[in-house]
């Protein structure tokens, strides 16, 4: 990328929620402010969705006050796929963001010559923060991005370890994310990210302690070391892996903590009432045989969505809902109409969907250093999947995965002829073209129904609604991976989105790119350089701020960022 160059520019030349409406304020009233609080790599292990082993308690107010949302599903069993879809509203595979991942290959991949890269997305598709933002929005991110692509300039007033909505311009509504990493699939290895330190949560830039109780060296929850859990049948019913799943759950109560602290804030803040909450995580668990897959312990997330003035407060919502419908629903909760181009649908909201939806879909392709392609499709009881490599085994070495005790042990019994027959089934020499499960019957997809003349008239709809979707959204998953970076990236180098074009007309400012689809932003110089002020989206022509310099950058999501122009 190129590095920032400063022209000095003389201003002359040419430069449903359960058929029932969620009340929310219409676009007359004080907008909402939305928080979003994600926790990573997580199945509904909380009592607020039938799991006692451990306590939750600002969660399980969280699901008093609000409402259990117990059909969600990500559109991939891992982060950077899911996460585009969030900012998006768009399906990864139909727009080249479904391999794991794009800007950070691992080693292996590396060897593999994979580059880094980033997806271009449509001209017209924008980030879904960028439009709040352009609906008078005070938009942070705390912290994590891992979109496929590097977020637009655009996107955020702010998005570091230090975002906060205190932030603020006073009276603006905000639209937060705080991304809670404790829960993370490494964290089942690495002990060391566990704790509230410099290099995760760092003390504030300002007086405001956003962190108070989360000093450096504060030590971590963790469950006792005799915890009785419930080791799922397709893992062994052994020490080590009852020692990682008890790790798994002092990350839960740790995160459950975070959530504790953010909620005091915006009580102390008097803005509870005046914000809706959303919690849930970013795809399943991080145990072997959940995280990467499309079972629905790779797939199935808990969501609880707190209203202001706890509307419907304990209620349980079985509508099924996908990652693709938050985006939508995010605007839709906003008051603000999405864009035609969104392929989910609002389930709450002013422009809440009139019917709910049938299907949830979902792919998976490369991971790290291994290729695959499998998709799903899933009703509220029934699971297909439609294997497009059955030659391939289920299970592919991950370097990055084998870190972790329990699959080490799964590897050494299945090597030792240990493993029973459901553990094993995760490592077949190759994969049947199709499968069906009765999700409410085998809630852990080990039957496989495809071959069963009684559920033959199930696995042809689910068949055609899997082969109508693909060819609806164009999956661009056939396209081999070297040849859609090139569709990106033409001879594998970064396309620059051109410098913006200043014209000063009759005392007004106008802007704009070549480069279609490119967003442009400028900053005042009373914005000064305070990192919690993103730059200004230009959308219409503005008076020329007297005797001030201004910035103007544009960019378009995948290229490269343009110069930075200076104006006098």
């Amino acid at each position: 990328m190129k590095s920032t160059l400063l022209f000095i520019i003389l201003l002359f030349f040419g430069v449903s929620c359960q058929n029932e409406q969620i009340e929310i304020p219409n676009q007359t009233a004080t907008p909402p402010n939305i928080l979003w609080l994600v926790a990573e790599d997580m199945s509904p292990y909380i009592p607020s969705f039938g799991d006692s082993t451990i306590q939750t308690p600002n969660l399980s107010r969280l699901a008093a006050e609000g409402i259990r949302y117990t059909n969600v599903y990500s559109i991939s069993g891992v982060c950077s796929p899911s996460r585009a879809a969030l900012a998006t509203g768009m399906y990864p595979s139909n727009v080249g963001a479904h391999h794991m991942r794009t800007l950070y290959q691992q080693p292996a991949a590396k060897k593999m010559g994979i580059i880094n890269y980033e997806c271009v997305l449509p001209p017209d598709v924008k980030m879904v923060s960028e439009i709040m933002r352009q609906n008078g929005y005070y938009c942070t991110n705390n912290r994590k991005e891992d979109y496929q692509f590097f977020a637009s300039k655009m996107a955020w007033d702010e998005s570091s370890n230090y975002a906060h909505w205190r932030n603020r311009p006073e009276g603006k509504p905000f639209f937060s994310i705080f991304n809670f990493g404790v829960t993370h699939e490494s964290n089942m290895w690495n002990p060391g990210y566990r704790h509230f330190d410099n290099d995760t949560f760092p003390p504030p830039r300002t007086k405001k302690n956003f962190w108070k109780g989360f000093e450096n060296g504060n030590k971590p929850l963790s469950v006792r070391e005799d915890l009785e859990v419930n080791i799922p049948p397709y893992l062994p019913d052994n020490e080590m892996v009852k020692k990682d799943m008890r790790r798994m759950y002092s990350n839960i109560i740790e995160m459950d903590r975070h959530v504790g602290m953010l909620l005091n804030q915006l009580e102390e803040d008097g803005l509870l009432e005046n914000t809706i909450i959303v919690w849930y995580t970013d795809h399943g668990g991080p145990l072997p045989r959940q995280k990467r897959l499309l079972y629905d312990s790779g797939l199935h997330v808990p969501m609880i969505i707190r209203y202001p003035n706890q509307k419907r407060a304990g209620e349980i919502d079985s509508q099924l809902i996908s990652f693709i419908d938050f985006a939508p629903n995010l605007l839709s909760q906003a008051n603000i109409e999405p864009p035609k181009y969104t392929q989910g649908q609002a389930f709450s909201g002013k422009y809440q969907a009139k019917e709910q939806r049938k299907y949830i879909h979902a792919a998976a392709d490369r991971f790290d250093e291994t290729y695959d392609m499998i998709r799903a499709v899933r009703d509220k009881r029934f699971k297909y999947l439609k294997n497009f490599q059955s030659e391939k085994p289920y299970y592919l070495p991950l370097a990055y995965r084998e870190k972790m005790a329990t699959m080490k042990e799964l590897l050494r019994l299945r090597d030792e002829g240990k493993l029973n027959e459901k553990q094993m089934l995760w490592f077949r020499d190759s994969k049947p073209e199709e499968e069906l499960f009765d999700t409410e019957n085998d809630p852990h997809e080990l039957n496989n129904l495809a071959d069963d003349p009684n559920y033959e008239k199930k696995l042809a709809e689910l068949r055609i609604e899997c082969e109508r979707w693909m060819e609806e959204i164009k999956d661009m998953g056939f396209i081999p991976e070297e040849e859609l970076i090139k569709q990106f990236w033409p001879n594998k180098k970064q396309p620059l989105t051109a410098n913006p074009i200043i014209k000063n007309e009759n005392g007004k400012i106008y802007i704009s790119c070549e480069t279609k689809g490119a967003s442009i932003g400028y900053k005042l110089e009373a914005d000064g350089d305070n990192p919690a002020i993103g730059w200004r989206i230009y959308d219409e022509p503005f008076d020329i701020p007297e005797g001030k310099n201004l910035k103007v950058i544009s960019h378009r999501i995948g290229y490269a960022v343009s110069d930075t122009l200076v104006v006098n």
